[in-house]
């Protein structure tokens, strides 16, 4: 997949990323504490660099993003006994940053990390 250009993804984030983003996180996060919706719950936390700035992740099929990958049984011991409420955390903080002019990189860098920071996903975007 190619990236959109750099004046889309500003677009995109100036009107829709920035305010859409909390939305989903903390719906995202909503979802990860039941059971039944906690697949659901994960997947839009992965998508979380998407919807900030329209960064598109590689394919988890391809050889190189599979790459480095924790396995499942790891990142969801890690999901239970940290991911849930340190996504929460770093999710919210990040937030309130960016909606800051000082505190947008580093916002914009705590976003893309945290589907890594949720389930140790590594997001390829």
């Amino acid at each position: 997949m190619t990236q959109r250009s750099l004046l889309v993804r500003a677009l995109w984030f100036v009107f829709v990323g920035w305010w859409v983003t909390p939305i989903v996180v903390n719906t995202a996060w909503l979802l990860n504490i039941t059971v039944i919706l906690l697949p659901i719950g994960i997947k839009l936390i992965n998508l979380v660099p998407t919807v900030l700035t329209l960064a598109e992740p590689r394919s988890i099929s391809e050889p190189e993003s599979a790459r480095g990958q924790r396995s499942l049984a790891v990142r969801a011991i890690y999901f239970v006994l940290v991911g849930w409420w340190l996504s929460l955390l770093w999710a919210n903080v990040a937030s309130f940053l960016a909606i800051t002019i000082v505190g947008l990189p580093i916002a914009i860098w705590m976003l893309n990390r945290l589907p890594y920071v949720t389930s140790l996903y590594r997001f390829h975007g």
